[in-house]
């Protein structure tokens, strides 16, 4: 992370404890015992591809598309090629809101997939690395396919499962998911915060591949909530994974990582503790911030340490030092993206702070400011044991790309 004269005296110390969802770790008398959790099962309701039918583009010799909706684990079907799709079709119109792929072992490694309205070809959901549940927009259609865009060779799809409701991501605890409460992402953000559907206390980091729902839960305890250096995070996302309707209570050690590429939607930090959550994948793409809202931070609130993009819509902060902060001082200097819109800020100095030597951008729309801020700060970054100096505010040129008619200030 990027240290500054600001940021050094918000660090603090922890623990380092690891809690995978495939496997949880638990430190007992200083031992670990392995404690295996269910595997991703079927979902809230029927496998609707179970009744349905299969098609595809190529397929490799001695596979079937009928076997990615057989209800075995042990067929699969495979593209002949490191591309191809796979659909699950219906006589007539059916409700669907989430998928669960399973893949076959001895395949390649997915490395990029969409999920499309087989009936119009529309975009449903997308990502980078091996989806496991993918939730979406409830839709009505005849067909759902699952487009595999890019991979290493070619990937064993063993069962294509698909639902009329959210799929099931094992985590710390079982239970119903609630109805996602607070902003979504949809509507602009108004300031009001979600009531908590319980509590889970975890003891370490729980590491997400997939799709993460927690069912508007309160998820602590790491660390103890200040601003020590290095600390564990509470959630760590594999590259294209999906972390949604989680609240993050406090203390929350270093929030949330991004491995790769991510979405963070309808998620809520109670206190931002060291930061809300880091980026850190550097194989390019955009991760998103859709919906959701922090607030009690003192520092940064998004820290993008690797390259590409952060699209950040729909979010509510109030006090803190940024909402957005490129690295100065990273051990590699990347040139980084941010993307904010409809977006409503209280009490914080900066909205966003780049790197204009580097090459950083930032875009900013519809922006509402409740007090003074800057808006786009820009650095001169540098290489790592150095402190990045303030250039000061930019407004509408070629880093940062925002006019004031872009911001309303209450």
């Amino acid at each position: 992370m990027e240290t500054s004269m600001t940021d050094v005296k918000r660090r603090r110390r922890r623990t380092r404890l690891t809690v995978a969802i495939a496997a949880a770790a638990t430190l007992v008398g200083g031992l670990v015992a392995t404690v295996t959790l269910p595997a991703s099962a079927a979902a809230i309701g029927t496998n609707l591809s179970l009744s349905g039918g299969a098609d595809g583009s190529s397929k490799a010799g001695g596979t079937s598309y009928g076997n990615v909706k057989d209800g075995s684990t042990s067929t699969y079907w495979a593209p002949n090629g490191t591309t191809g799709y796979v659909s699950v079709k219906w006589s007539s119109a059916t409700t669907v809101s989430s998928a669960v792929i399973k893949q076959a072992s001895g395949g390649g490694s997915i490395g990029s997939w969409r999920l499309l309205n087989g009936d119009n070809g529309s975009v449903l959901a997308s990502g980078s690395g091996s989806p496991s549940t993918i939730s979406f927009s409830s839709t009505s259609l005849k067909k759902l396919t699952f487009d595999i865009t890019g991979a290493s060779s070619a990937p064993r799809i063993a069962e294509f499962e698909t639902y009329a409701g959210s799929g099931s991501t094992p985590g710390p605890t079982a239970g119903p998911t609630a109805t996602p409460t607070g902003n979504p992402g949809t509507g602009a953000p108004t300031g009001q915060w979600p009531s908590s559907a319980g509590s889970v206390k975890i003891s370490g980091t729980v590491s997400v591949s997939g799709t993460f729902d927690g069912g508007m839960k309160t998820y602590c305890c790491i660390g103890d909530g200040g601003q020590g250096e290095s600390q564990d995070p509470m959630f760590k996302i594999a590259n294209g994974g999906t972390l949604q309707n989680v609240i993050i209570g406090s203390p929350a050690g270093d929030g949330v990582h991004c491995e790769g590429t991510c979405t963070l939607k309808n998620v809520w930090w109670n206190d931002i503790g060291e930061d809300a959550a880091t980026f850190k994948g550097t194989g390019g793409g955009t991760s998103y911030v859709i919906g959701g809202g922090a607030k009690s931070g003192s520092d940064k609130t998004f820290q993008h340490n690797g390259n590409g993009t952060v699209n950040i819509s729909g979010f509510y902060l109030n006090g803190s030092g940024k909402l957005y902060r490129a690295c100065g001082n990273c051990s590699s200097s990347y040139q980084r993206h941010v993307k904010i819109d409809n977006v409503l800020v209280s009490d914080i100095d900066m909205v966003a702070g780049i790197n204009s030597n580097w090459g950083d951008t930032a875009t900013i729309t519809r922006l509402v400011v409740d007090g003074g801020a800057t808006v786009c700060g820009k650095y001169k970054g540098v290489s790592k044991g150095s402190e990045p100096s303030y250039i000061g505010e930019g407004w509408n040129d070629s880093n940062c790309k925002v006019t004031k008619s872009d911001v309303t200030y209450k």
